[in-house]
């Protein structure tokens, strides 16, 4: 019997659990992007882009399809596609696992402000002019022209569109990656004071706040958002662990 398995991607792990989970026979996965980059990475297994028309529109995807299982493998701050899925997977009657990164934890050194989205992290920088690194992606970074004092460094990997309405800003084009050394490269070149980030977890983008420690330069930490509590896992192997043992209990526990 083959099953079919439907993931909502757009991170390094998704792209991963869908190979991993593709070596099995019996297993059909569809790995399905937003389309909000302009220029993904190959993902090895079919793709779907493109969004589902909400909750609703997911749900009725799922039974079209015959979906046996949902995987919410999404960024941590997609909290709108998260909350669909889960409501879509209740409507249809079809399992769903989430695949949840841990947070970046504060240690000695770090400088950390926390807050609770862009708008905030915005007030936060401060009345007076700072020389800001924006590491939060392009979709928010409007949000700063409520603080055009200071000078901008914004990364993204597709252009921001429009640019800020901000007298100084530098953009970045880059996909990560990031090691320690090329951040804090990046962070003194650009005389760089503040960043501003989202606690995305993980490896590849977290040279910026190791650097920043060391520099002892400001972070703005955007809180993560809320999620639905589903069952879930930190890891892409304990997920295809979770999968197989979905479809292959007996097996799975070695009766």
């Amino acid at each position: 019997m083959t099953h079919r398995i439907l993931i909502l991607g757009g991170t390094t792990e998704a792209r991963q659990l869908a190979g991993k989970l593709a070596r099995r026979e019996d297993f059909s996965v569809t790995l399905s992007l937003a389309g909000r980059t302009e220029s993904p990475v190959s993902q090895g297994v079919p793709v779907r882009v493109g969004g589902f028309g909400g909750a609703d529109g997911l749900a009725a995807y799922l039974r079209e399809e015959r979906v046996n299982l949902l995987i919410d493998a999404t960024h941590p701050y997609a909290a709108r596609i998260s909350a669909n899925a889960a409501e879509a997977a209740r409507q249809a009657g079809v399992p769903i696992f989430a695949l949840r990164r841990p947070g970046w934890v504060p240690v000695a050194g770090d400088r950390w402000a926390l807050v609770d989205g862009v708008a905030e992290a915005a007030r936060a920088l401060g009345a007076a002019p700072r020389r800001v690194f924006l590491a939060i992606g392009r979709q928010e970074a409007g949000a700063f022209e409520a603080a055009p004092q200071h000078r901008y460094l914004i990364r993204s990997v597709d252009p921001v569109e429009p640019k800020l309405a901000v007298p100084d800003a530098l953009y970045l084009l880059a996909r990560g990656p990031f090691p320690e050394a090329d951040e804090r490269a990046l962070l003194e070149q650009h005389g760089i004071d503040a960043i501003v980030s989202k606690n995305s977890g993980g490896e590849a983008t977290y040279g910026k706040i190791t650097a920043a420690r060391a520099l002892g330069i400001d972070v703005v930490m955007v809180r993560r958002p809320a999620l639905p509590d589903v069952p879930s896992a930190e890891t892409v192997d304990a997920l295809a662990a979770m999968a197989g043992h979905l479809f292959d209990p007996v097996a799975e526990r070695g009766v």
